[in-house]
């Protein structure tokens, strides 16, 4: 499969910057005869559009993928459950109605791309997101855990997931695995969600405006960090100073507690609040 790269920034002053819970997000999972999307095809999908965290639109189905079916032993998908179903062509123009102007979202979605992708050119339609959230490397940044399998992490995390590498059922478990992360990284917008970069040494902007703003105030702060290969930890911290300029940029202060000098790689920050104290009315 090729690699799919996003190339520069989502575009500014669109849905990208818009407050996340007002902004339209698909969850999309496919389930596919095979790994190679220019030989094998989908042969069932769900497709979730949730605005504010309401369902306000979808499609799920089996589809006649004109081929043997393949991988059964992954995706328990028989004969007679795609027996007399749509082929894609039929539901390429609902797909799209659903994908347009919306966030893609997915766990591992270069791969639901790039299927999608050949899909559509099969129908003679032109159709790459240029930018989308993918959840595997936001769960790896967010939790220290052996695996990051969508039904792994169901596991971990307390998901209900009945039927694993079904489309609506795996939808149903990023939906809710999105949910813990926003919870935990609590992005304003998706173009913050979009700036976790985890394997690179990529401050939040986000972040980087807060810590400035605490150092100007000498607000006390709650911090969410993970440091490699352990779990998160919650600190209580005073920032000291900044130091953007170094690769991976730092953040130097106290903890609040015991007054220890502490430097954090604001990469690694997952997200914070200040501590507002007991009597204040701030």
């Amino acid at each position: 499969m090729p690699l799919l790269r996003q190339q520069g920034e989502p575009p500014l002053r669109g849905i990208w910057d818009q407050p996340i819970e007002s902004v339209p997000l698909v969850f999309v999972d496919l389930e596919m005869t095979g790994v190679e999307e220019h030989r094998d095809r989908v042969l069932q999908l769900c497709l979730e559009r949730v605005v504010g965290g309401t369902l306000v639109d979808g499609l799920t189905s089996y589809l006649d993928p004109e081929c043997a079916i393949g991988n059964t032993h992954v995706h328990g998908i028989g004969p007679e459950e795609v027996r007399g179903a749509p082929v894609f062509a039929v539901l390429a123009p609902r797909i799209r109605e659903l994908l347009d102007g919306a966030i893609f979202i997915a766990h591992g979605a270069k791969c639901d791309i790039a299927f999608l992708k050949a899909e559509f050119a099969r129908c003679g339609v032109p159709w790459t997101p240029p930018f989308f959230i993918d959840t595997v490397p936001l769960s790896r940044r967010a939790y220290n855990f052996k695996s990051h399998r969508l039904s792994a992490l169901a596991e971990e995390l307390g998901i209900d997931c009945p039927a694993a590498h079904r489309a609506d059922n795996d939808v149903r478990v990023l939906r809710g695995l999105f949910l813990k992360l926003t919870i935990l990284l609590m992005p304003t917008s998706p173009r913050d969600l979009w700036n976790v970069r985890p394997g690179l040494a990529h401050a939040r902007p986000l972040l980087v405006g807060e810590l400035t703003e605490a150092l100007a105030t000498g607000a006390a702060l709650r911090l969410r960090y993970r440091p490699a290969g352990r779990a998160i930890q919650e600190i209580p911290f005073h920032v000291t100073s900044l130091r953007t300029d170094l690769d991976p940029p730092m953040v130097i202060g106290y903890l609040s507690h015991t007054r220890g000098r502490r430097e954090l790689r604001i990469d690694r920050i997952l997200s914070l609040e200040p501590v507002v104290k007991p009597g204040s009315t701030s």
